[in-house]
């Protein structure tokens, strides 16, 4: 039946294309887990510490040991939580949110030069997921 999907098949494409689109930004190099915390700080922040430990996939004591070093390379700055004056909220700095949108340009300029040498239906075709992908991803977050 043609209109089933293979979801093994899906799983495999989709980390194949994200093993390639990580590495598609050629600008400074960082850490996976520094990457992740500025992109999740970029998307969704600011946040707590402990709003960050589902996301990153750390212990508590290596998060908090990366980001005291973000922190010292200015890249993340803390400031008091408006409504528990005990928390602390992170959030990009002006540089971490350069880098965040440097490596977002990057990945556009690139993806686009490997999208423009696909044929116009494939186009069309990638165009149309673009919907299912964003769907995707809310049910994923709807469900954490």
């Amino acid at each position: 039946m043609p209109d089933e999907l293979d979801v093994d098949r899906l799983a495999m494409v989709v980390e194949d294309f994200n093993t390639i689109f990580i590495r598609l930004p050629s600008v400074r190099r960082y850490n996976f887990s520094t990457l992740s915390v500025l992109h999740t700080l970029g998307r969704n922040g600011p946040l707590r510490l402990t709003d960050l430990l589902p996301t990153e996939q750390l212990k508590q004591p290596a998060l908090t040991a990366l980001v005291a070093r973000l922190e010292e390379d200015g890249l993340i700055q803390r400031r008091p939580d408006p409504n528990d004056g005990r928390a602390t909220l992170l959030s990009l700095t002006r540089a971490g949110k350069q880098i965040v949108r440097s490596r977002h340009a990057e990945r556009v300029k690139k993806l686009s030069r490997l999208v423009d040498q696909l044929t116009p239906e494939e186009r069309a075709v990638l165009a149309d997921s673009v919907h299912v992908l964003t769907r995707l991803t809310e049910i994923a977050a709807d469900t954490t």
